[in-house]
């Protein structure tokens, strides 16, 4: 009996979309980005970000070419 008002609990709790609407996915909008690279500065998973495939590509598109043009570092030294 505990274990289902649990389940329902725990299913009703609604989550934040990952991007807002409205949000450009932009190689400038460096603040957005930030979020979606990790403390080492890897991109991070669909799974973990809860994006689109096609939001994704874009997001990792946007990261690459920030990186190029020296907006993120391509790795996080800062311990």
């Amino acid at each position: 009996m505990k274990d289902s008002i649990n389940k329902s609990k725990r299913s009703s709790r609604r989550r934040l979309p990952p991007l807002r609407s409205g949000e450009n996915i932009d190689y400038k909008n460096i603040g957005l980005l930030r979020r979606f690279i990790s403390e080492q500065g890897k991109i991070l998973s669909r799974r973990v970000t809860r994006l689109t495939s096609k939001q994704q590509r874009n997001i990792t598109r946007a990261i690459k070419r920030a990186r190029v043009l020296a907006l993120l570092p391509f790795i996080n030294n800062e311990s």
